[in-house]
């Protein structure tokens, strides 16, 4: 899937913070006290987050994440291109050109 080979960064409008398994993102660019612009990620979507780093293809990050969880890899495929989708959709990962044809 041509997805998979694509590279993504974190937006540096995002602020994330660690709370116990759970991983808070807040927009930095909305007002402080829009609760609607704060996220939460569970501990496999914290995982992922903390793989995007802007030299990590979609499919090595999945390939990490069913490493380290009890998830099969169509499964981790699966949501892992649904949380990407999610991540661009409110601005907090932007794609890194790539020079594959």
């Amino acid at each position: 899937m041509h997805s998979l080979g694509r590279i993504f960064q974190k937006d540096s409008s995002i602020v994330s913070r660690r709370v116990a398994d759970e991983v808070i993102l807040v927009p930095i660019r909305r007002r402080a006290g829009d609760v609607e612009s704060i996220y939460t990620l569970n501990q496999v979507g914290a995982r992922a987050w903390e793989l995007i780093d802007g030299t990590r293809r979609v499919e090595e990050i999945r390939d990490r994440i069913v490493a380290e969880f009890e998830v099969s890899q169509e499964n981790a495929e699966e949501d892992l291109l649904t949380l990407l989708e999610q991540f661009n959709e409110i601005g907090a990962i932007t794609e890194v050109p790539t020079h594959e044809a």
